[in-house]
């Protein structure tokens, strides 16, 4: 039996336990996205939107078993980001880090701003931004106690997504089986499967469906940064990963074939909630009200762990530089709790943006431009990841009798392939192209000054 490690040795400690994990993992598959932006892919596409996901889901499940197999053979690692250092090199790793913490930072911002949104549900004469300053506050204390209190905030966000899901499951089943009839005709597996057509709508929707579908899977990893401080990672790490595809289809096609067994696909409103119109026909007067509660805990939950992973990232970062280093001496420490106190902090006051951006329609607009092209570097990120698994195979670090990821002869440069024509694919779709762009300029440009800055250190020395 392996032992169950308490503490790292920079002082970060192991407290998060095998079910704060898992239910941080089910969180992670589950974006907001499933509750409101699935009515806009299954108008695109129709049933084959099940088939989108599919693809995606076996991609992304493949991708979280390298990085498994990397965490497994070093699980004191904080970040899979850190094994893109160890294996492609230290500026490979530094351009990762940086952007991949960037993303994190304007993602958070657009969570943040939409729990402002779904809060105004209830409450539309507070201000915005005093409800994004309070969650951000309050969620930041969580994230600054301790690591378990964050898992356990995890837990019960992740708890109330799983609720939802699964009564919309069952409720979506029993109409089916009784047949129950509607304004829009009878809950039937036939809504899915009369007059099935691949293309709908045409093979350009189709695939332009591939990129909104990944980008709701995007943070699907997250579950990887929380085995740095799991108490037995090795045991952790399997479970966690290895349930990654079935949550996919449970959660995401399970829930997807129920909404449009029940709702005839032609009629799902694409700007509205697949959810609130499937509880709405099944007679819940309060469904809009429950689906917001939904997705504000989605939202806040997705926030929750973005400061989580942001404030990791950060001090990796912090802690790659020499011990001299402002970064170093100011971010990379750890508190008495074993928390990565500075870092967290440095990037709850970068998130702390939002609420000016709350009063001010120029910076937004600059924010959503910026927020498009960081969403897009996670692509180049992930092809990163997946670049430093092959090399870790070839390394003396290579466990044979690991964690290994399945077919990797074959699977391995497919998923590379796979999300390299995602990349490409923006480009030929008119609202990612500007976003597509955005990450490459930015990918030339950091590389360019750290290479430049290598160049002169190499010169100075």
């Amino acid at each position: 039996m392996q032992e169950k490690i308490t503490k790292n040795a920079d002082g970060t400690l192991r407290s998060l336990s095998n079910r704060h994990v898992q239910m941080i993992a089910i969180g992670g598959t589950i974006g907001t996205g499933l509750f409101l932006g699935s009515g806009s892919t299954i108008s695109k596409t129709g049933p084959s939107v099940m088939i989108v996901y599919l693809v995606l889901g076996c991609f992304f499940f493949l991708m979280m078993r390298a990085i498994g197999e990397m965490f497994y053979a070093d699980p004191s690692q904080h970040t899979f980001v850190s094994f893109i250092s160890k294996y492609l090199g230290t500026t490979a790793g530094y351009f990762t880090g940086w952007s991949y913490w960037l993303g994190l930072l304007f993602a958070s911002m657009a969570e943040l701003t939409a729990i402002a949104t779904y809060f105004a549900f209830w409450f539309p004469n507070i201000p915005s931004w005093i409800v994004e300053v309070a969650f951000l506050v309050v969620l930041t204390a969580i994230n600054l106690i301790a690591a378990k209190l964050f898992g356990e905030a995890e837990f019960w966000f992740a708890m109330i997504k799983i609720v939802a899901i699964v009564a919309l499951i069952v409720t979506g089943i029993i109409m089916v089986f009784s047949h129950t009839s509607t304004p829009l005709g009878h809950a039937s597996i036939s809504n899915i499967t009369n007059h099935f057509t691949l293309f709908p709508h045409g093979s350009f929707n189709f695939i332009s469906a591939f990129p909104m579908v990944f980008f709701a899977f995007q943070g699907i990893e997250f579950v990887s940064i929380t085995l740095g401080e799991s108490k037995n990672p090795h045991k952790v790490v399997k479970k966690a990963v290895n349930e990654t595809l079935w949550r996919i289809m449970i959660f995401y096609i399970g829930a997807l074939a129920v909404i449009m067994a029940v709702i005839p696909w032609t009629s799902i409103t694409p700007d509205k909630s697949p959810f609130v119109q499937v509880f709405s026909l099944a007679g819940l007067p309060a469904a809009a009200a429950i689906i917001n509660f939904v997705v504000l805990t989605s939202a806040a939950s997705s926030l929750n762990s973005i400061i989580f992973s942001a404030g990791r990232h950060f001090y990796q970062l912090a802690t790659e530089g020499r011990k001299e280093w402002f970064m170093n001496r100011h971010f990379g420490k750890v508190s008495k709790n074993g928390i990565p106190s500075a870092a967290i902090l440095i990037s709850a006051a970068i998130i702390f943006i939002t609420p000016i951006m709350s009063v001010s329609n120029s910076i937004s607009s600059v924010f959503t431009i910026v927020a498009g092209s960081s969403s897009d570097m996670y692509i180049i990120v992930y092809l990163l990841t997946m670049i430093a698994h092959r090399k870790y195979r070839a390394s003396n670090d290579f466990l044979s009798d690991g964690f290994k990821m399945p077919g990797y002869v074959i699977t391995s440069p497919l998923t590379i392939l796979f999300f390299f024509v995602i990349f490409a694919s923006l480009f030929f779709i008119p609202g990612d192209v500007v976003g597509a762009m955005g990450a490459i300029i930015w990918s030339i440009v950091f590389c360019g000054l750290l290479y430049l800055k290598e160049r002169n250190s190499k010169e100075s020395a």
